[in-house]
């Protein structure tokens, strides 16, 4: 879409910008082209070196709108020339279409060409256009191209909207000018897809376009031309505009009263920033990338001269600006669209007027207020609107015109504003709705009160963090985790998490669990410990607008410790009944634990789509569960250790015997395992266990078996052999290399020196391993790795995925004592790579290491892995093996990595 619309013909003066015959030797291409046997070394040379002007021209920080133009220009030049040399006399016309028709051509932009002709093509014709296209390929100029009649051109543009568009932005190079012109009315609104029609189908293309990417803006790598926001939103506004005004250009939307020149200057700047980011991948890639990936993002924040600073990384500055710019143009993109419904779907029909209130009445279904000079005069109403928005669900949107006055008054949100105990109330009772919460925060966020009325809020909008673990930015993240505690709310999701659902219908206030979804993360960006500050923001604003002071320092409670019950979950034993004790006493009661464990599953699964798994849902349920049942009983009351372990045995002996095993068989077998076994395993995998050791007709030797589906959220591997040296390294190589992710591992030894091994296993997928070829796969080759006598390390060939390798993780080591003084608690955090289990068990096989247990758990790039070991004689490691191991491990796995 541009300002001025396009020349119809490539003889046309250039489009506003520099003198672009000045900027490429025109002479040279006509030299090149003027003989009988056009040289076409000397236009490849030719179209190199325009390549080359341009991408100088773009690094010294050229218009960027002219560069786009200059593209344009320099490709008509060439394809006028080639096609009047080939073609010459031929009664047809040479059409750039689609993007080209605009005038709009990046360094990896399509070339579309359509060749008009008046009747179909004859032996001649198709052999002439075969030499045209023939020569361009020679020329090196890569085009798409079709070849039309002008029934054609109808038929096929009645039935395809995307051809209609195309030849909607049509414009001729070369050639018979009737022709074209017959061609553009024949495929006009007055014959095929009328102004309605038009609409409709481009407003539907938006909403399967947005629901492709998950009707997300703030993408962790967004597509700058498809994703919602992007230029594809500009060129929308800018095709229904066209088609229903018969114009073509776009500025013509200022003096029809359509926008003001302000929104019509901020449409222009987004695009001409999306199209400066996708020159920039263009000449970055040297293909058409519209991606805006990893790879690229800190390039192109370098090359736009984004410097890193305190707090933020230059490429998260760059983001930010990315991110604020395709909101702004989302922002026009939905007020504009709105217009065109009221003015294209509704013409004619002003609708009935249903008053609401004294400043807000609806019409064919959307809001608007009953006057322009309402928020100047009552400014709380800036804030009604929302709530209106909630509390009438009939209501299918807001006028357009009530969307400008709303984006025009946000300067009326200051400090009296926030004061406003109207406002106040107003703010808080969004929060405390039963339904559409998430989409007025939403819409207040795209409009721009939500940041207006809490700067806080304003600062993380577009805020992202540039890792693999977050995928969108702080903002889009908060709104997400909103959505996901409200579903647990709502019947028709109560599928999903039927737990969690059990448990909102019990909490007594909702709107605690979204205020502290809502500033959960409102401490981000600032330095400092986010949860910290998050929490005396929490504590502040809700102080002010209102709550009690025992709501006020739960939600308080609840930011503070957003991600302690997910870090006691995977990096913890909780198996241990200390480590339940100490986690139900930082809780306090049955209450907060209800609100903690709600907050947590919505936070991690707002965090990222690939984040959440069967194994994760198991982890916090149980940690719920038990925990529950700690603070059921007491805190003066705690679980103890002998205690557990005695009513485990109890559970397993009993269904053991109920299958026919010998009890003193049993409790031989159970002589000869360590106590921890019990506390670390549920009675149903010990029951398995034994099961499969005492099954008739096996000798002493190795067993393994798979349980595909278990309470633990993955699949259960269960190895039952004699110790042997890099038994845990070739195990989990061999798992890692059939791609599978182990979340967590059991390592134990018999005092016969058996191990006793358990790992939680995930697919590809995230999902446990029900495949039964998968599973027989899996066991043929773990019970050939339990014969061999190979001791040696098992190669892992999988390479690294493309994102990790732009985020490498330098290796932490933190040691921590167990709190029964058996072990020592090693927590590890270092780049996730193919391979890496097995690297931590050969250099714990090195050191002289003992592995007892494992949790593993990757974030984005960075693997946090927590091990439990021993020194060879069985004891925890002493401070001088803490700092040998330590060394070891971060100069292996800094250099693997």
């Amino acid at each position: 879409m541009t300002a001025e619309g396009s020349p119809s013909a490539a003889s046309s003066q250039a489009p506003p910008g520099d003198a672009f015959p000045e900027w490429f030797d025109m002479p040279e291409l006509e030299r090149a082209l003027a003989d009988s046997q056009p040289s076409t070394s000397r236009c490849r040379a030719f179209i190199k070196e325009a390549n080359r002007i341009l991408s100088a021209k773009f690094l010294a920080g050229a218009d960027i709108e002219s560069l786009v133009h200059a593209r344009s220009w320099v490709v008509d030049q060439v394809l006028s020339q080639c096609w009047n040399r080939v073609m010459g006399d031929l009664d047809g016309a040479l059409v750039a279409v689609g993007g080209y028709g605009r005038n709009e051509l990046l360094p990896g932009s399509d070339v579309d060409l359509m060749i008009l002709l008046p009747a179909a093509e004859d032996a001649d014709t198709g052999r002439r256009l075969e030499n045209f296209l023939m020569l361009l390929w020679d020329i090196g100029l890569e085009v798409g191209h079709s070849v039309r009649t002008l029934e054609e051109c109808s038929s096929q543009a009645a039935a395809d909207i995307t051809v209609a568009t195309s030849l909607m932005e049509a414009r001729l190079l070369t050639g018979s000018r009737p022709l074209f012109e017959t061609m553009r009315d024949s495929v006009g609104p007055a014959h095929i897809w009328p102004s309605r029609d038009f609409f409709e189908a481009k407003l539907r293309e938006q909403e399967e376009r947005y629901e492709r990417y998950d009707d997300a803006m703030y993408n962790l790598e967004p597509n700058v031309k498809e994703g919602p926001g992007g230029l594809r939103d500009a060129q929308v506004i800018g095709w229904v505009f066209k088609r229903h005004f018969g114009t073509d250009r776009v500025k013509d939307m200022v003096s029809r009263g359509l926008i003001t020149e302000n929104e019509y200057h901020a449409l222009m700047e987004g695009q001409r920033f999306l199209w400066k980011v996708r020159f920039g991948l263009h000449h970055l890639t040297k293909r058409r990338e519209d991606r805006l990936l990893f790879d690229h993002q800190r390039t192109l924040a370098k090359q736009f001269g984004y410097r890193d600073s305190e707090h933020e990384l230059g490429v998260e500055h760059f983001m930010r600006d990315y991110y604020r710019a395709i909101r702004e143009l989302s922002r026009l993109n939905e007020m504009l669209l709105q217009l065109f419904k009221e003015m294209i779907l509704y013409a004619g029909d002003p609708g009935e007027v249903v008053p609401i209130n004294r400043r807000f009445q609806a019409r064919k279904g959307f809001l608007e207020v009953v006057h322009e000079r309402i928020f100047k005069r009552y400014p709380f109403a800036l804030l009604e609107l929302f709530l209106l928005m909630q509390q009438n669900s009939k209501l299918k949107g807001v006028r357009a015109s009530t969307i400008r006055l709303v984006r025009d008054h946000c300067y009326l949100i200051d400090d009296s504003f926030r004061a406003d105990l109207r406002c106040r109330s107003l703010f808080m009772e969004i929060f405390r709705q039963p339904r559409g919460l998430t989409h007025e925060l939403r819409r207040m966020n795209r409009y721009g009160i939500l940041g207006a009325y809490y700067p806080t809020f304003g600062n993380i909008i577009g805020q992202m963090q540039h890792d693999l673990f977050h995928a969108y930015t702080v903002d889009e993240h908060t709104l997400f985790v909103i959505r996901n505690l409200r579903r647990f709310s709502i019947s028709r999701y109560a599928h999903e998490f039927p737990l969690c659902s059990r448990i909102a219908e019990t909490i007594p206030k909702r709107e605690l669990l979204y205020l502290a979804g809502f500033f959960h993360d409102i401490g981000k960006g600032r330095g400092g410990d986010h949860a910290e500050l998050g929490a005396a923001d929490a504590l502040e604003f809700l102080g002010l607008h209102g709550l009690s002071e025992y709501d006020c320092n739960l939600v308080s409670w609840l930011v503070q410790n957003h991600l302690l019950m997910s870090q006691v979950a995977q990096r913890r034993d909780t198996s241990d009944p200390e480590v339940i004790n100490e986690f139900a006493r930082v809780v306090g009661s049955i209450v907060r634990l209800d609100y903690l464990y709600l907050l947590t599953v919505g936070d991690i699964r707002g965090t990222n789509p690939n984040l959440w798994n069967s194994w994760k849902d198991a982890l916090l349920k149980d940690l719920y569960t038990t925990t529950r049942l700690a603070l059921s009983r007491g805190l003066e009351n705690p679980l103890l250790r002998g205690e557990l372990i005695n009513d485990i045995k109890e559970a397993a002996r009993q269904g053991l015997i109920a299958r026919g095993i010998d009890p003193e068989q049993l409790q031989r077998l159970w002589d000869d395992f360590p106590d921890y076994y019990f506390l670390r395993h549920k009675a149903d995998e010990i029951i398995w266990h034994a099961q499969i050791i005492l099954e008739p007709g096996h000798s002493e030797g190795v067993r393994v078996d798979l349980r595909p589906q278990t309470e633990r959220g993955g699949s259960s591997l269960f190895i039952y052999s004699p110790v042997n040296a890099r038994l845990f390294s070739r195990t989990t190589a061999l798992l890692d290399q059939l791609g599978l992710t182990i979340t967590e591992a059991r390592i134990m030894t018999s005092k016969r020196n058996y191990a006793i091994d358990t790992y939680v296993l995930l697919d590809a997928s995230g999902e446990p391993i029900v495949d039964p070829y998968q599973v027989e796969e899996l066991l043929t080759l773990m019970r050939r790795e339990m014969a061999s006598t190979d001791t040696s390390s098992l190669p892992v060939s999988r390479p690294m995925p493309r994102r990790v390798r732009h985020f490498k993780v330098d290796t932490r080591v933190n040691f921590l004592r167990d709190r029964n003084d058996r072990c020592t608690i090693v927590e590890l955090f270092t780049t996730d790579y193919p391979g890496l289990l097995s690297r931590v068990g050969r250099i714990f096989d090195a050191n002289g290491t003992v592995l007892e247990s494992a949790k593993v758990a990757t974030f984005g790039s960075q693997a946090e892995d927590v091990f439990y070991v021993t020194n060879s004689s069985g004891t925890p490691l002493t401070d001088e093996e803490q700092t040998r191991l330590r060394d070891k491990l971060v100069e292996g796995l800094d250099q693997a990595g």
